[in-house]
C-alpha cells in the first residue's frame, strides 16, 4: 500500500500479543500482604544491552510516525482502541491457524487480552496470547509500513481460494499503522513477543521521535508462553491513562464488542485483622488463674484489634456483551434483540418498540441494527435536542470508531443502533472520515432503511389494531371490552415533532415522511387520528384542498367559529396542534398534488358546481347592498384591518377576523412573537394581514347597515351607539379569529359601560370608606395556631435557655 494513501485507507490492524492470563477464570483474586512481591511492572530504566541490534526506521515509517502523532488522530484516547484491535487480530490469527495445527495452543489455550497499569512507574501494559512475532518479523513489520500483515493475509487468503488451496496466511497479526498510535501517549514503547515457532522471546523498543529502534533477546527469558506484550512508558501529560477508571471506561467504550475477552487488572486495598504476640502471651497467663479473676477480666474493656493493609488484585472482564448484529437475524430471538437495546442505548427507562436488522451490499458493504425507542430521551422533554448525541455508533469489525458521527439527520437522532463496515479505514481521524464519500453513502442507505422500518411498524400496528390485537396481549385477555390501542399512534404521539421536522428538512425523502404523519381532525373523535392518505380518500367530490385549522390545543380548536360551515357541509378539517405544523404546511404546501389550505384565511370556497352560479349572483348582490357599511367600517377601523369583506361561510357569527391568503395567520403571529431568539424583527413583519369578514344575513350586521352613512355622503354623522356597537363587533371578531386586541384599554371601558347599563348603575363614583371603631386585641386561640401537638409547655425552663 502506498504511504500517501494511508491517511484515508489505513492498514488493517495487526496483533499485539499478551502474556497468558495466570488465572483461568473471568475474575480471579490474588491476596498478598504488603511486603509480598507484587506482579512485576516495567520501569523506564532503559539501557540497551551490549548485544542489542540497532535498526533505522524506513523513511516512510518516519514520515508516518510524524503524521500519526501530529495529524492522523485528533483524540489520544484511540491509542487503546488501536492496540486492543491489533491484539484481537493476533488472536484471530492463532485461532485460525490452530484449526489445522492444534499444537500451536500448547502451553496457553486461552485466547484473551490483559491490560495492566502501574501508576507509580507511569506505565501501561497490553498483553495478548495471539500469534506473536519472531525476530525477523519484528524487524520487517515494526520498521516497515508496506509490510502490512493483515493486507498480506487477505491477499494470501484470496489467492488460496482462487487456487483451491488453503492460501498463505502467515503474516496476519503483525503491526499496522494503529500500533504507532501508542506514541501519542508514550515517550517510549517496548514490545516483547514470542512466536510459537521460536524458542526465544525478543524485545523491540524505540523512543518517541527517534529515527531508529532496537531489538534484543529478552533478558527475563520467556515470560510469555506465546503472544505479545506492549509496555507504554507514558508521557508526563498522559499519566492519567494509568488509572483504573479511565482505562475501564475507554476499553468498554471502544472495544465492548470485541470477540475475545479483555481483562483489566484492578487493585484494592483492605484492612485485615492480625494476631498480636503480646495478646497471645497474656491469654496464656490467664488460663492459669482462677474463675473469679477470669470473671473480673471479662469486665475489662476489650482491646482494639490490630489490623494490617492487604493488597488485592482482581482481573475484571470488560466485554461480555455479544455483537449480535454480526449474526443472521433468523438466529436471533426477540428477547435477544430487546436485551441488546439496553446495552447500546444505556437507558434502562426505555425499551425497543421496533427494530430493523439488515445488511447493505453494493459499492459499500455494511451491517446495521436500528432500534425505535418507545419514549424520547429525557433531554428532549426539556427542549434540549441540540445536546443529545447521535444515537448510532459506527464500528469497523466490531471496534468502535465513534458515536459522534452524523450518520442520521437531526430529525432521526432519536434512533439507536450500530453500523459496522469493513470498508471504512480504521486509522483515520473522525473529522476526515466524516467527510468521506463512504460515510455519505452509508448515511443515505441508513436513512432509507430507518424510514422503511417506521413505515413497516406503522403498517403492522394498523393491521393489529384492525384485527383487534392492539396493546399488550395480557391486558387484552383480562379485559376483552377494552378499547384497541394502536401501537404506532401511541409511539407517534411522542415523536411527531421530529418526523414533521424531517418533512421540512429532508426534501428527497419528504414523500415517505409525509405518509408517516397523523393528525387529529373534526371526524376522528377523542382518541382517533387520521393519516394524510386516509384524509384524501375521505375527501368530498367537490373538495380540492386539504383543510386544516391551527391552535393551542384540541379544545380551543374545536370551538373555532371557522369550523361552522365545514361542519354544515360535512367536510373534514385537520387539527394542527403542534407549533411546527403550520410551518410544515407552509413549506411543504401539498401532499400527492393536493394543496394544504388554512381555513382561518380568506377565499374559502365550499360550493358544488351546481351552486356556483347562484353563489356568484348572491355575492354581487350583497357586495352592492353592504357597500356603505363596508366603506364606513374600513374608515372606522383604520390600519387595524386590511379590508372589509362580505363572507359566504359564516353561519351564526356576525363577523370574524381572518388572515390574508398569503400572510401570517393568527396562530403563526402568536408563534413568531414567542420566539426566544428572535433578533431585530420589526413588529410589522410579524403582524398578520387581517380581513374583517361580515355575515350579511346576521341581524347585527343588518342593523349596523341601517345606522351607517350613505355611500355618497360627504360628511358622515353616525350615532354614538352605532359606533360603539361597531367597535364591540370588531373586538369580538378579533378574539374569535384568534388575534389579540389592538386596544385592551378601550375594550375594558366599553365592557364597563355595558355592565353599568345592564346593572342599572347610575354613577361609577366610589363609596366612602367606612369609619370603623377601634377594637381591643385579643389573644389568639391556641387551637387555631395548631400547637396542640407540643404538649405541656409548663415544664420548659425558659430562664435557662440561651438566646
Amino acid at each position: 500500500m502506498r504511504f500517501d494513501r494511508l491517511a484515508f485507507h489505513a492498514m488493517a490492524l495487526l496483533a499485539f500479543t499478551h502474556a497468558p492470563l495466570p488465572h483461568q477464570q473471568s475474575s480471579l483474586v490474588l491476596a498478598e500482604e504488603e511486603e509480598a512481591a507484587k506482579i512485576p511492572v516495567a520501569e523506564d530504566t532503559y539501557e540497551a544491552p551490549d548485544n542489542a541490534e540497532h535498526f533505522k526506521f524506513e523513511a516512510e515509517v518516519s514520515r508516518m510516525l510524524d503524521i500519526v502523532v501530529n495529524s492522523l488522530y485528533q483524540n489520544k484516547d484511540v491509542f487503546l482502541r488501536e492496540l486492543i484491535s491489533n491484539a484481537s487480530d493476533a488472536l484471530d490469527k492463532i485461532r485460525f491457524l490452530s484449526i489445522s495445527k492444534p499444537e500451536l495452543l500448547n502451553g496457553e489455550d486461552k485466547l484473551q487480552v490483559q491490560i495492566e497499569f502501574d501508576s507509580e512507574a507511569s506505565t501501561l501494559t497490553i498483553r495478548d496470547t495471539g500469534i506473536g512475532m519472531t525476530h525477523d518479523e519484528m524487524v520487517s513489520n515494526l520498521g516497515t509500513v508496506a509490510r502490512s500483515g493483515t493486507t498480506r493475509f487477505l491477499q494470501g487468503l484470496k489467492s488460496g481460494n482462487e487456487d483451491g488451496k488453503s492460501g498463505e496466511v502467515s503474516q496476519i497479526g503483525q503491526f499496522g499503522v494503529g500500533f504507532y498510535s501508542a506514541f501519542l501517549v508514550a515517550d517510549r514503547v517496548q514490545v516483547a513477543s514470542k512466536h510459537p515457532d521460536s524458542d526465544t522471546q525478543y524485545i523491540w523498543t524505540s523512543t518517541n521521535g527517534a529515527s531508529e529502534f532496537t531489538i534484543f533477546e529478552d533478558p527475563r527469558g520467556s515470560t510469555l508462553a506465546r503472544g505479545t506484550e506492549i509496555t507504554l512508558f507514558l508521557k508526563e501529560d498522559a499519566i492519567d491513562y494509568a488509572n483504573e477508571t479511565r482505562l475501564l471506561n475507554l476499553a468498554k467504550h471502544y472495544s465492548e464488542f470485541v470477540t475475545h475477552p479483555i481483562f483489566l487488572r484492578t487493585e484494592q486495598t483492605m484492612e485485615v485483622e492480625i494476631e498480636d504476640e503480646d495478646d497471645v502471651e497474656e491469654e496464656e497467663k490467664k488460663e492459669g488463674e482462677d474463675d473469679l479473676e477470669v470473671e473480673e477480666d471479662a469486665e475489662e474493656e476489650e482491646k482494639p484489634k490490630k489490623t494490617k493493609e492487604v493488597t488485592t488484585f482482581e482481573y475484571e472482564q470488560l466485554n461480555g456483551n455479544p455483537a449480535i448484529w454480526t449474526r443472521s437475524k433468523e438466529d436471533i430471538t426477540d428477547e435477544e434483540y430487546k436485551n441488546f437495546y439496553k446495552v447500546i442505548a444505556h437507558d434502562e427507562s426505555s425499551s425497543a418498540e421496533h427494530w430493523s436488522h439488515f445488511q447493505a451490499e453494493g459499492n459499500i458493504n455494511f451491517k446495521s441494527l436500528l432500534y425505535l425507542p418507545d419514549t424520547p430521551p429525557e433531554s428532549w422533554m426539556t427542549g434540549m435536542q441540540q445536546v443529545e448525541k447521535s444515537g448510532l455508533s459506527l464500528y469497523v469489525r466490531k471496534v468502535l470508531i465513534s458515536d459522534e458521527f452524523e450518520l442520521l439527520p437531526r430529525y432521526l437522532s432519536f434512533l439507536r443502533g450500530v453500523v459496522d463496515s469493513d470498508d471504512l479505514p480504521l486509522n483515520v481521524n473522525r473529522e476526515t472520515l466524516q467527510e468521506s464519500k463512504i460515510i455519505k453513502v452509508i448515511k443515505k442507505k441508513v436513512v432509507r432503511k430507518a424510514l422503511e422500518m417506521i413505515r413497516n411498524f406503522m403498517k403492522d400496528a394498523d393491521k393489529e389494531a384492525a384485527e383487534g390485537k392492539g396493546g399488550d396481549d395480557e391486558d387484552a385477555e383480562e379485559d376483552e371490552d377494552a378499547p384497541v390501542i394502536n401501537k404506532y399512534n401511541e409511539w407517534y404521539e411522542n415523536f411527531a415533532p421530529s418526523l414533521k421536522m424531517g418533512a421540512l428538512d429532508d426534501e428527497p425523502n419528504r414523500g415517505k415522511i409525509m405518509k408517516l404523519l397523523r393528525f387529529k381532525s373534526s371526524k376522528t373523535g377523542e382518541d382517533g387520528v387520521v393519516s394524510l392518505e386516509q384524509y384524501i380518500e375521505r375527501m368530498k367530490d367537490f373538495q380540492e384542498e386539504i383543510y386544516f385549522v391551527a391552535g393551542l390545543d384540541e379544545e380551543a380548536v374545536k370551538k373555532s367559529q371557522f369550523l361552522e360551515k365545514f361542519s354544515q357541509k360535512d367536510v373534514e378539517v385537520l387539527y394542527f396542534l403542534d407549533p411546527i405544523d403550520e410551518y410544515m404546511a407552509g413549506n411543504v404546501r401539498e401532499f400527492e398534488s393536493v394543496k394544504f389550505k388554512n381555513i382561518a384565511t380568506e377565499n374559502i370556497k365550499l360550493d358544488t358546481e351546481d351552486d356556483k352560479d347562484l353563489v356568484e349572483r348572491r355575492e354581487k348582490f350583497y357586495k352592492k347592498k353592504f357597500k356603505p357599511l363596508t366603506k364606513y367600517l374600513k374608515k372606522l377601523y383604520g390600519p387595524s384591518i386590511m379590508r372589509v369583506a362580505i363572507s359566504s361561510r359564516l353561519v351564526s357569527t356576525p363577523a370574524i377576523a381572518s388572515s390574508a391568503e398569503y400572510g401570517h395567520s393568527a396562530n403563526m403571529e402568536r408563534i413568531m412573537r414567542a420566539q426566544a431568539y428572535s433578533h431585530g424583527q420589526s413588529d410589522f413583519s410579524m403582524k398578520a394581514l387581517k380581513v374583517f369578514e361580515i355575515n350579511p344575513r346576521h341581524p347585527f350586521i343588518v342593523k349596523l347597515l341601517e345606522g351607517a352613512p350613505e355611500e355618497d355622503a360627504e360628511e358622515s354623522v353616525v350615532a354614538p351607539e352605532v359606533e360603539e356597537a361597531a367597535w364591540i363587533l370588531h373586538e369580538m371578531a378579533m378574539l374569535n379569529g384568534g388575534f389579540p386586541l389592538t386596544d385592551p384599554e378601550a375594550h375594558s371601558k366599553r365592557m364597563m359601560k355595558f355592565i353599568q347599563s345592564n346593572l342599572n348603575v347610575e354613577s361609577l363614583d366610589l363609596e366612602e370608606e367606612p369609619d370603623v371603631p377601634v377594637e381591643e386585641e385579643e389573644a389568639p386561640d391556641l387551637d387555631d395556631l395548631g400547637l396542640e401537638d407540643l404538649g405541656d409547655l409548663s415544664d420548659i425552663d425558659l430562664d435557662g435557655m440561651e438566646l
